[in-house]
């Protein structure tokens, strides 16, 4: 029985439609140990525990309390096999549970509509892309030559030459910025680092890291960097050079700092080209920009320092991963001989996923400047169905004109929020509509959003919120406003 039970699980490809476990098997009964719930309308556990356990903690579950403990092997498992059946049943269930998260997932931007089968005969080898990417080391077992392809189609997107640009395939959105805010500081030890109070945290946390002084740049309320106030702060700080943080895209609302007018201040302030390094922050839009027509363009043919996306958003790549690309005259300030590696080095974190720029690559030549153009157009007309469509259900809601970010009233019950995954920040949430956001899920979700809306204002004692100082009165539609 286990046998035959443990044979399916294992050799049962997870992406397809094989069961894994059969109808009689019975994980119980081979060992006593937990195995992870399967998440199903918000979870198993009652709500008025539910109920208690959010006010104890207030940043979400402790996962401690649920987590997964590792157990060492009994001393005949290697006869019994019990052990691999009972880690069979587990991930099986895991399977489930990643299942009902993916199909209530709307509040973060990743693309979640992939399909890498054909890469799957690369899990066995430990691909590690150490030190530049343009220098080989003497590990053989590496990625670089998908490194660099992928890097040169970005290069070309955002207008620079190949022997003029540096860059590398980071873990994540976050290292991405790290690595440009290094790069400023490298350049301009002593500038002042602006950015503004809508911009990633990562860029925040750039600043603790490099012990940088950081100045906070008001915003308009679609999320956009007020160059008054911009400007009012660079004139008060004119003896220091400035490296300033440009969201293509900001975080909650998706709104894009207007780069052009950033240049524009900077020069008005008397601020020259050599007393002055932009960075880009395009993790989600930075890559959907460039095929939304009358968007302004983000080139290296302006003076910008450099710019990032994240791979796993809408790009789609099953891990965390990103693209950093700045000007090859900026790098030699971090770059070192590395003798151990037998090459250089000028990355945040030495050792890369090799892994992720063959998925980059693969996705790229699958889908090609109009594969991304139908699928931000499709985004975008999404976007719009579901803003439209939540305004018509008299529910306060804007969208930002470059985004497929829909900002709405924030849910009054935690529970909803958390079955939906949506991010929250005061008084409003948002859906990112991606690519495999389809008209559909929106409808579901709507449909789930209005029913529940109806029952948490039925007495008329609970109001809905008034987010006219969030997105402005003209989307505000509560009592005052509607």
């Amino acid at each position: 029985m286990v046998g035959s039970a443990l044979v399916e699980a294992m050799s049962g490809d997870l992406g397809g439609k094989v069961e894994i476990l059969s109808e009689d098997f019975d994980p119980t009964a081979v060992v006593v140990e937990p195995v992870p719930p399967v998440v199903e309308n918000g979870g198993e556990m009652g709500r008025e525990e539910e109920k208690k356990r959010s006010k104890e903690i207030v940043l979400g579950r402790n996962v401690h309390t649920t987590c997964l403990a590792v157990t060492e092997p009994d001393a005949n498992d290697e006869f019994t096999g019990d052990k691999e059946a009972y880690m069979a049943s587990v991930l099986a269930r895991y399977r489930k549970t990643l299942m009902e998260r993916t199909k209530h997932h709307l509040g973060y931007p990743y693309n979640l509509d992939f399909d890498y089968g054909a890469l799957s005969q690369l899990q066995h080898f430990s691909i590690n892309n150490l030190g530049d990417p343009f220098i080989e080391s003497n590990y053989g077992v590496h990625s670089r030559q998908f490194e660099v392809g992928v890097l040169d189609w970005f290069a070309r997107l955002w207008e620079i030459e190949k022997d003029e640009y540096w860059g590398y395939i980071t873990n994540c959105g976050t290292e991405g910025n790290l690595h440009g805010i290094l790069v400023g500081r490298e350049v301009l030890p002593d500038g002042i680092l602006y950015a503004s109070q809508e911009t990633h945290y990562s860029v925040f946390k750039a600043a603790r890291m490099y012990r940088m002084e950081c100045v906070k740049v008001a915003t308009s309320l679609s999320g956009e960097i007020d160059c008054a106030d911009f400007k009012a702060k660079l004139l008060a700080n004119k003896d220091k050079p400035a490296i300033i943080n440009v969201n293509i895209g900001t975080t909650v609302k998706g709104a894009v700092d207007d780069l052009d007018l950033v240049i524009e201040t900077l020069e008005e302030c008397g601020f020259t080209h050599d007393r002055f390094y932009i960075h880009c922050d395009g993790a989600l839009f930075g890559l959907m920009m460039p095929f939304v027509k009358r968007a302004p363009k983000v080139t290296f043919k302006k003076p910008i320092g450099s710019v990032s996306v994240s791979g796993h958003k809408f790009v789609g790549c099953p891990m965390p991963c990103g693209v950093q690309i700045t000007r090859m005259e900026h790098i030699n300030a971090l770059s070192r001989n590395v003798e151990y590696l037998a090459s250089r080095d000028a990355t945040i974190m030495g050792s890369r996923n090799g892994h992720a720029p063959i998925f980059l690559w693969y996705t790229l030549n699958r889908k090609g400047y109009k594969g991304f153009q139908k699928e931000v157009q499709k985004c975008l007309r999404n976007a719009h169905y579901l803003k439209d469509r939540l305004r018509d259900a008299g529910i306060s809601a804007m969208l930002n004109e470059l985004s497929s970010t829909v900002v709405f009233e924030r849910p009054v019950d935690d529970e909803f929020v958390r079955r939906w995954q949506l991010a929250c920040q005061g008084n409003i949430a948002h859906v990112v509509v991606m690519p495999n956001v389809t008209i559909e899920k929106l409808d579901y979700f709507l449909d789930d959003l209005i029913e529940k809306r109806n029952t948490w204002f039925l007495d008329k004692k609970v109001q809905p919120p008034c987010v006219a100082a969030d997105i402005g009165s003209e989307n505000c539609l509560c009592g005052l406003h509607e």
